[in-house]
């Protein structure tokens, strides 16, 4: 007998908590914008265009200056057990010889991102993270990474933040000519000391 009254109850609970969600307000409605209502506005986005303000540049276009190249041109491939990836060209620092085979495409290999090709060829590629003046050319690798790179049995791979980047060559210094004007005016003197105000 209790049981029934139970389900009596409970019952009687669910069909109030319908009623009540039933009766609750929705969200306020709204009109829909027109298309009457958007020609005028889309008519006065097109005459404040300031696309159409700017000057033409005179010159040659950029886009044809600098047309994109043959992203395969530009990279090298590492292939290895029908596995394969792109890096820069140059991004490959130092390939020993029992490895100099995989740097190339294989037949039906399936092409995968560095990250995935690095996780799985780990025990064969060494990375050294390098900076952006060093992959500049600005800055030399330092005597540690030179010793390493010496000693390593490795493929070494330059990165940056992680992924490949190109290693351009070591800019020799500027020697400074001595025959070449100066240009620091010796009237003036050299302070390091900052202006007192």
């Amino acid at each position: 007998m209790t049981n029934t009254k139970f389900a009596q109850w409970a019952g009687v609970a669910m069909v109030a908590g319908l009623v009540v969600i039933s009766h609750a307000e929705g969200p306020p409605m709204r009109d829909a914008t027109t298309h009457e209502q958007l020609i005028p506005k889309l008519r006065q986005a097109q005459q404040n265009d300031p696309m159409k303000k700017m000057a033409v540049v005179p010159g040659a276009d950029p886009a044809d200056v600098y047309k994109p190249k043959d992203i395969l041109s530009e990279s090298d491939i590492i292939a290895f057990q029908g596995v394969a990836t792109l890096v820069p060209k140059r991004a490959i620092i130092l390939i020993p010889k029992n490895y100099q085979d995989r740097i190339a495409m294989l037949p039906g290999a399936k092409m995968v991102s560095w990250a995935d090709f690095y996780v799985a060829n780990r025990g064969w590629i060494t990375t050294v993270e390098v900076s952006r003046t060093q992959a500049e050319g600005n800055v030399p690798l330092t005597d540690d990474t030179q010793k390493h790179l010496s000693e390593c049995g490795n493929l070494v791979i330059a990165t940056y933040m992680g992924g490949p980047i190109s290693m351009l060559p070591l800019k020799e210094p500027k020697v400074p000519d001595p025959k070449a004007p100066k240009t620091t005016n010796p009237k003036t003197p050299v302070t390091t000391e900052p202006a007192k105000p």
